[in-house]
């Protein structure tokens, strides 16, 4: 079995899943400061898929920073975590022309261009509670998604009620093996959200062929404040 794997600081994501349903723990880089950033360690997760797919996610917490406008409607949150994909019976195939994804209601922010992919990200809500099914209505619903510009930070208008898909990153699977999306302090920033926000990962794989499957592993969701 291959190993690919991308190491080092990468600004990308993935579909995740979530894995246990564990209490968040919350702590203050600096004890007492009115605007101190918050520290969110989140558990790790994982996903069986059909024909030996696991999707696994290590590593994963985020950083909570208030705005510096101090107006309650913005805020930053930089990401990091570790998303494997095991994918031992994909099919050999050449990657097409990149279209991107096509953003249509049910297509969960994937594309196939002729070969299987893994894609990492975060659902970011704004006054929405990032529940299993809200996010099975939201994109059926068409949520709209916004790509990342891997290498600077990706920014969010959100209004009550907004919840948009942020794909990090994505890594073309042309051959049975393991393959490893690692992103360290990706950085999401939200404005326009007056209320609360909450933000969930997602880790999509899609296997392309004739055996066709999508498993997706979500994260467990937590606060930007």
């Amino acid at each position: 079995m291959s190993e690919n794997r991308t190491n080092g600081l990468r600004r990308g994501a993935r579909f995740a899943g979530i894995g246990a349903a564990a209490t968040v723990a919350i702590g203050l880089f600096s004890t007492g400061a009115a605007n101190a950033d918050t520290f969110v360690p989140l558990p790790d997760g994982q996903k069986l898929g059909p024909d030996g797919v696991v999707i696994t996610r290590t590593g994963e917490h985020a950083v909570v920073s208030p705005s510096l406008a101090a107006n309650g409607a913005g805020r930053t949150v930089w990401v990091s975590g570790n998303a494997i994909a095991e994918v031992p019976n994909a099919p050999e195939t050449t990657a097409g022309p990149w279209n991107g994804p096509t953003n249509a209601p049910g297509t969960n922010n994937s594309s196939t261009h002729g070969t299987s992919i893994v894609s990492t990200g975060y659902i970011v809500g704004c006054q929405v509670n990032i529940a299993s099914d809200a996010i099975s209505a939201g994109v059926s619903g068409g949520v709209s998604l916004t790509n990342a510009n891997l290498g600077g930070s990706i920014g969010l208008k959100l209004g009550p009620g907004d919840v948009k898909f942020v794909q990090i990153d994505s890594k073309d699977i042309t051959k049975p093996g393991t393959y490893s999306v690692e992103y360290q302090d990706a950085e999401i920033q939200i404005q326009g959200c007056a209320g609360y926000a909450q933000a969930r990962a997602y880790t999509v794989v899609e296997v392309v062929g004739n055996n066709y499957s999508k498993t997706t592993l979500y994260g467990q969701p937590f606060s930007i404040g």
